[in-house]
């Protein structure tokens, strides 16, 4: 009797442990399915918006950033998804490895930006300057730009003059332009119970002296502001990060238990 319930047992028995399985398997399901979402909202930006013939904006195009970090995460949380599922070493392994990789790249990044602050503002200013540049060639840009000028109220990276960087709003006598030496909209001040926004409010304000411009629109730049908000907002700034780590540290811890419990179950006598 106790022999027949020993095999059974043997027969039952399973170094991998269902719970570590499936729990790892609907954590990258969820995120599989967010990858997707993202690719979708992605591909959707890019196909509405006009063709863009400017190749300098790619890189910067919202919608193909979108498109790159969802075919990441895919690729990443499929391997995650059909290896917990299938029990495949191989496809752990990648999704262990990629994972690890990311979050590296990412922890790098943040120190980086942390030491030197100063190469890390002038390359964030790039980027802005290339926004600036094309705020008329590309709507997400466009829409990027007015979001941050109106959230953090600020314009342009440095200060307002900034947006003579663009060809439209360029405050030489020799643009033809009739926003030339304007500002967008969204650097305006907003008027107490005016109920139609008047696009026109930042007309020829990059002539005037910064007290007189600061009276009707968002003089300080956004390399400033931004600054601000980090340092008003190191508590949210520190939640952010920790739950963008927590779930790739997890995952990480998951995929290798489960990869050591399968070997373990190969190797097994039992």
């Amino acid at each position: 009797m106790d022999r027949e319930s020993n095999l059974n047992r043997a027969e039952t028995f399973s170094f991998v442990n269902p719970w570590i399985r499936y729990f790892l398997f609907f954590f990258s399901f969820l995120f599989w399915v967010f990858s997707l979402l993202i690719v979708g909202i992605g591909v959707y930006a890019k196909v509405q918006k006009a063709t863009d013939t400017v190749r300098d904006t790619f890189l910067i195009d919202p919608a193909v950033i979108l498109i790159v970090v969802g075919v990441v995460i895919f690729f990443i949380t499929f391997c995650g998804c059909i290896g917990a599922l299938r029990e495949n070493i191989r496809l752990l392994k990648t999704f262990s490895f990629s994972l690890t990789l990311v979050f590296l790249i990412q922890l790098v990044i943040a120190v980086m930006g942390f030491f030197h602050s100063d190469q890390a503002r002038d390359a964030l200013g790039k980027f802005v300057k290339k926004a600036i540049v094309h705020y008329r060639d590309d709507l997400d840009l466009q829409n990027l730009m007015d979001y941050i000028q109106k959230e953090f109220q600020c314009c342009g990276w440095n200060n307002y003059t900034d947006w003579s960087w663009n060809l439209y709003f360029n405050c030489t006598h020799e643009n033809p332009s009739s926003e030339r030496c304007a500002v967008p909209y969204s650097c305006c001040t907003p008027v107490p119970g005016e109920a139609v926004i008047n696009t026109m409010c930042g007309f020829g304000v990059q002539t005037q002296k910064y007290q007189d411009a600061n009276k009707s629109i968002y003089s300080v730049g956004c390399a400033d502001r931004a600054v601000m908000w980090l340092e008003s907002h190191l508590l949210l700034v520190g939640a952010l990060t920790l739950g963008l780590a927590l779930p790739q540290i997890a995952g990480i811890v998951l995929s290798q238990i489960l990869i050591s419990q399968i070997q373990n179950e190969i190797t097994s006598p039992l």
